[in-house]
């Protein structure tokens, strides 16, 4: 497989040029929250006993966007944060990442989301997050970018800004111009529990939106949660409750073994690269920054199961890498580390 990667189609990390891609910039567009994460300093501690924290920009929609950019791919974030010096640091991130931000509004009531993350000895998180409301939750359909969510060739989005209004109706509506303009539709549940007024609300959210994605990446955790099954790994169930006949590509990643893919045509699954993690937070975000990419390039990569493979094990290298660092988007990966990393397991 690292051989394939080296010498194939993921050397220059550019895949083929057809499809509805060649007749747009390769843009992913990702819509939702921004925010400030709170990580300790140690891991194995409950936040009222970590001695500090170290403050890192995160939100999955935004990781996502500053890793397509980070490997060399075209990128835009849409979302609002507060019209304050999170806010601006936020925008100002966004912009050194070389991510367009032209789609961000700020608000001059609300703050900027904050979350504190608890993290494990083994690195795995929980969440705390400070949000009543926060900026995120109020991006009115009014101030949506409509010609930048035309241009994308993906329009990527989660279900956290599907919680509140006024942000839901925004979201459909942006889901709406991306599908009419031909854009393919990538959807990461992202489940955070704590948001959600109660887990059936949860769960109703979520699938609310299910059937109108054309790429879905989700968990096992997640695959259990929305089923109610005992096992995520029955590939009967979850193409039966989860395959929806207009998906090409459904992903279940499964942390540190890698990932389980799903299309109309094969099924399978691709290891990933062993690493000591220190902090998994935007590992799947940089996997989906990681398939994005690739995909941005190549819209029908789904349908040839070789070259499908080839950029999962790439999403896979990406979402490794994250996980030796601590915070979101720091941690996330620049295209010469991949093809360094891509370049020792070859030669290992």
């Amino acid at each position: 497989m690292a051989d394939e990667l080296i010498s194939g189609n993921l050397k220059d990390l550019s895949l083929h040029r057809n499809g509805a891609a060649s007749k747009k910039s390769h843009l992913v567009v990702c819509f939702g929250e921004m925010l400030i994460d709170f990580i300790p300093t140690v891991s194995g501690v409950s936040l009222a006993e970590a001695p500090a924290f170290e403050k890192a920009p995160g939100g999955a929609p935004a990781n996502v966007a500053v890793c397509v950019s980070k490997l060399g791919g075209s990128s835009a974030f849409i979302g609002k944060v507060g019209e304050d010096e999170f806010g601006r640091m936020l925008a100002d991130i966004l912009k050194k990442h070389n991510v367009d931000n032209s789609g961000m509004r700020f608000d001059h009531n609300a703050r900027t989301a904050l979350a504190f993350v608890t993290l494990t000895a083994e690195g795995e998180r929980e969440f705390v997050f400070f949000r009543n409301p926060s900026a995120d939750m109020l991006l009115q359909e009014s101030e949506l970018d409509v010609d930048l969510i035309k241009k994308a060739t993906i329009f990527h989005y989660g279900s956290i800004s599907l919680i509140n209004e006024p942000c839901r109706s925004t979201q459909l509506a942006a889901m709406d111009i991306a599908k009419r303009a031909g854009s393919i539709l990538s959807y990461d549940p992202n489940l955070r529990l704590p948001l959600w007024p109660s887990e059936d609300a949860a769960r109703s959210g979520i699938m609310s939106v299910w059937n109108l994605a054309d790429i879905i990446k989700i968990s096992e955790d997640e695959i259990s949660f929305l089923t109610g099954a005992d096992d995520p790994n029955d590939d009967e169930l979850v193409m039966k409750r989860l395959f929806h006949p207009n998906l090409k590509l459904l992903l279940v990643t499964e942390g540190s073994a890698g990932c389980r893919y799903y299309t109309k045509e094969f099924k399978g699954r691709v290891n990933s690269i062993k690493v000591k993690a220190v902090d998994t937070t935007g590992a799947g975000d940089a996997f989906t920054g990681g398939i994005l990419k690739c995909l941005a390039s190549d819209a029908d990569l789904y349908q040839d199961e070789k070259r499908l493979r080839e950029a999962i094990f790439f999403a896979n290298v990406c979402a490794a890498l994250t996980v030796i660092g601590r915070g979101g988007i720091p941690s996330l990966p620049t295209q010469d580390a991949v093809r360094r990393t891509l370049t020792e397991v070859t030669t290992a």
